[in-house]
């Protein structure tokens, strides 16, 4: 039989633990000091993604709305409604909205009464849960869209028929800027629709950026947007809107103009528009005019034609030469 002797007072450090600072009690306070680390990086992270996650999604202002159906489009995305006056947004007015499914308009004819949701964000807009509420015996609205001058036409020299005002307040006539490549579009500043006004405005924005940084782009070019809105769209106004969106003078211009000018160089262009309830019912039209003043391209649509605008102004800015 073996005997094991104990000693009389165990010594904690026999055993690697000691007494104070060392030993059990540093490695129970270095643990600690370990997940309290660890606790704060987590949490750390936690509201950094947080906070990316509510950078990331976009915030959505929600209007419940009725109105009257004036035109669905053969293609099933977007309906024509005279709506009435939405809190907080906008006076009422007919202006098309856009589904993002094709089956909400399922059913539904010209003269429908209907109750719909539309959702905005910063860069889009549309309509969901249109429910038919009843009937009226309204005609079907079929919309013409916006005409280019034909072929053979110098817009240029039409246009330098009138007087423009920039956003500095300094007149402006086109005939000063023959040999450059011109894009132009009709737009307004008080557009409260993200896919509307603002649209056009972000791709010219998107194409003066795009051409600005080309190494061996064209340098003979210009933008031009024309507001119809001549009474609120001061000068000032249009310069305030402009540095909004960070645009390069040199590059850009915002016009306006007398109302009689406006409705006369809009109708050359077959752009057509309207005042309704202190806002405006409008339609689309982009055009490029190369360096000797004549229609290069024209699209009379919304949506992202920053990369068409870019592909048309470096055409048209050649053709100065070819000519």
């Amino acid at each position: 039989m073996v005997r094991t002797s104990l000693p009389a007072r165990l010594n904690l450090a026999d055993f690697g633990f000691a007494r104070g600072n060392n030993g059990l009690g540093s490695m129970l306070k270095l643990a600690m000091t370990q997940r309290a680390t660890l606790t704060f990086f987590i949490l750390a992270f936690a509201i950094a993604w947080g906070a990316e996650q509510n950078r990331s999604a976009p915030e959505t202002n929600v209007f419940h709305v009725k109105g009257t159906i004036r035109e669905i489009k053969p293609d099933g995305k977007s309906v024509t409604i005279a709506h009435e006056a939405i809190t907080n947004y906008m006076k009422a007015m007919t202006m098309p909205f856009r589904v993002k499914a094709t089956n909400e308009l399922t059913g539904l004819r010209s003269g429908d009464i209907v109750n719909f949701r539309l959702s905005v964000t910063e860069t889009e807009s549309w309509i969901d849960r249109v429910q038919k509420i009843g009937t009226t015996n309204t005609a079907s609205v079929h919309e013409e869209k916006g005409t280019p001058p034909k072929p053979g036409v110098n817009v240029v020299e039409g246009l330098s028929a009138y007087t423009f005002i920039n956003e500095f307040g300094r007149p402006v006539n086109f005939r000063d800027y023959r040999g450059q490549a011109i894009g132009l579009t009709f737009f307004f500043t008080a557009c409260p629709i993200p896919d509307y006004c603002p649209r056009l405005t972000k791709n010219f924005l998107a194409a003066s950026r795009k051409l600005e940084s080309m190494p061996n782009g064209p340098t003979n070019w210009h933008l031009f947007s024309i507001s119809f809105d001549t009474e609120r769209d001061t000068p000032e106004m249009l310069r305030t809107y402009a540095r909004g969106y960070g645009y390069n003078s040199n590059r850009w211009s915002f016009l306006t103009a007398s109302a009689q000018t406006m409705g006369a160089v809009t109708r050359n262009f077959g752009f057509n528009y309207n005042k309704e309830g202190g806002t405006f019912n409008h339609q689309f039209l982009t055009i490029v005019l190369d360096a000797q003043g004549y229609t290069q391209g024209a699209w009379p649509i919304g949506g992202d034609t920053s990369d068409m605008l870019v592909e048309e102004l470096i055409k048209a800015a050649a053709k100065k030469e070819e000519k």
